[in-house]
This record gives structure tokens, C-alpha cells and sequence, in this order.
């Protein structure tokens, strides 16, 4: 093989990530069809994803009581997921109060628990060298964009801000996770299905927005106000399930395969 063609051949890192982006992408295109054709009613789909979360959430407790061990869970994914979970309990408190927001609160204070049980009861198997993400650079950039993008509405202006501020937060909230995850290489199962759990609500939330905006033609984004916030609010959906994406296939794989523990390759992640 000469130098030219050598420069054109592809590693089997770059044919697997390759192989994988193409199998979860027809995936969720199947997915999404199989929503459409069988969910009338896109709201139903909203609710299946909270229903998912809230499934994880419970696995979750489950772990941290039954093992007496925090190991494999990032403390500063939780704590940005209280944060963000704080600030939509604030908007749906003045907005609007439904279920959406009881199950918000439920979440929030599941999460407020796990929080005290990584810093207190089970401190001493929290991985802190693993949970390495620059937790301030994170929360920087959310607050930079919120200023740069956010509602255009009649509301105050620090209401605005702090709206668009929470949705950053909660599209990059899994990050800490997803790097303590590829620090360590080797996840525990209960861990492994608390984070596919939050994949698959990030799915059926991106999907619910995709069949809104398409049976409602578009118009369902002057809903979110104008500028470029909706555009925002729906990419943000997206990249937070393309995050998620490849570390559902290795789950699912690994299911598949009969493993007890999820082990991730070196380009996972």
C-alpha cells in the first residue's frame, strides 16, 4: 500500500465509530416511526419520558441502598441536575402547576438525596479523582449562551436569562458523568442502566419535539417566542440525545451479549 492510499484507509477506531453512529441512527429513525404511527397524541410521549427518568432515579436509590456504594456515579452530574431541576421547579411554580411539575420536584428531592449520600454516608467510595470535569467551565459557558440566546418575552429580564441559564444546564448535565464513565472504562450495571434511562427520556424528548414541530408545520415555534431561541431549545434536545447515543449502543450491546458489567472501548463516549 502506497502513502496515498495509506493516508485514505481508515483505522478500526474510525470504522467502528462509523459503524456505530450508522446503526443508532437508524435506530431512532425506526424508533421515531414506530412513535408516530402508534402515539396519537405527542403529549404521551412526554409523559413516557418522565416515566423513564423517574424508572432511573429509583434504580438509582436502589444502588446507593442495596450496595452501600456510590462508585461509578459522577457527584457533579447530580449536582448540576439539582441545579437545573431547581430552577423549572421556580419557572413551573409561577407558570404553571401540573403533574409535570409534581414529578419535577419528586426528582428534585431524589436527587437532593443522592447528593447527601456521595458527600456524607457513602463519601468514602465516591471516585473523586474520576470525576474530573471542570465543573466551572460548564456552568460559565451555560451562563455566557443564556445571555447570548433566551426568550424574548414580556417576562423580567433575569427571569429570561435564568430560564435559558436552567435548559443549558440541563443539556450539558450528563457530561460529568459521560467523562467519569470513560476515565474508568468499566460500569456497574444498575449505574449502566441509570444513565440508558436518561438516553432513552432524552430520546422520547427530542422525539416529541420532532413530531410536534412537524404536525404543527412550524408553528409551534413561534410558541417559544422569536430570535433564535427555539432553535436553541430544539438543538439542545438534540445534542444532549446524540451525547447519550453511543453510550446506549455499548448498553444495549452489552445486554445483548450476556455481560453482568458494561465494558466501554477506548473511543466510547
Amino acid at each position: 500500500m502506497d502513502a496515498a492510499s495509506g493516508a485514505w484507509a481508515e483505522t478500526p477506531g474510525r470504522q467502528t465509530l462509523r459503524k456505530t453512529a450508522a446503526i443508532g441512527a437508524a435506530a431512532a429513525v425506526a424508533a421515531l416511526l414506530l412513535l408516530c404511527v402508534f402515539i396519537i397524541d405527542s403529549g404521551y410521549i412526554f409523559i413516557l419520558s418522565e416515566v423513564f427518568h423517574a424508572t432511573g432515579i429509583s434504580v438509582l436509590i436502589y444502588k446507593l441502598t442495596k450496595d452501600r456504594s456510590c462508585a461509578g456515579l459522577s457527584l457533579k452530574s447530580q449536582e448540576l441536575t439539582a441545579l437545573f431541576l431547581s430552577l423549572r421547579f421556580y419557572f413551573n411554580y409561577r407558570m404553571y402547576f401540573d403533574m409535570h411539575g409534581v414529578l419535577d420536584i419528586a426528582t428534585l428531592i431524589t436527587t437532593l438525596w443522592v447528593i447527601f449520600m456521595i458527600r456524607v454516608i457513602l463519601k468514602s467510595s465516591y471516585m473523586e479523582d474520576e470525576d474530573s470535569f471542570p465543573l466551572k467551565y460548564l456552568v460559565m459557558a451555560c451562563a455566557l449562551l443564556a445571555l447570548l440566546a433566551h426568550p424574548k418575552s414580556s417576562d423580567n429580564l433575569v427571569n429570561r436569562l435564568m430560564f435559558a441559564f436552567g435548559c443549558n444546564l440541563e443539556t450539558v448535565a450528563i457530561m460529568p458523568q459521560l467523562r467519569l464513565m470513560h476515565n474508568t472504562k468499566i460500569v456497574e450495571s444498575l449505574a449502566a442502566y441509570y444513565v440508558f434511562s436518561l438516553g432513552v427520556t432524552r430520546f422520547l424528548n427530542t422525539a416529541h419535539w420532532i413530531i410536534q414541530v412537524v404536525s404543527s408545520r412550524g408553528t409551534i415555534l413561534f410558541g417559544l417566542v422569536y430570535g433564535i431561541w427555539p432553535a436553541v431549545v430544539f438543538i439542545s434536545e438534540i445534542v444532549q440525545t446524540l451525547m447519550l447515543g453511543d453510550f446506549c449502543y455499548y448498553y444495549i450491546k452489552s445486554i445483548a451479549e450476556g455481560h453482568s458489567v458494561l465494558r466501554l472501548p477506548s473511543d466510547s463516549v
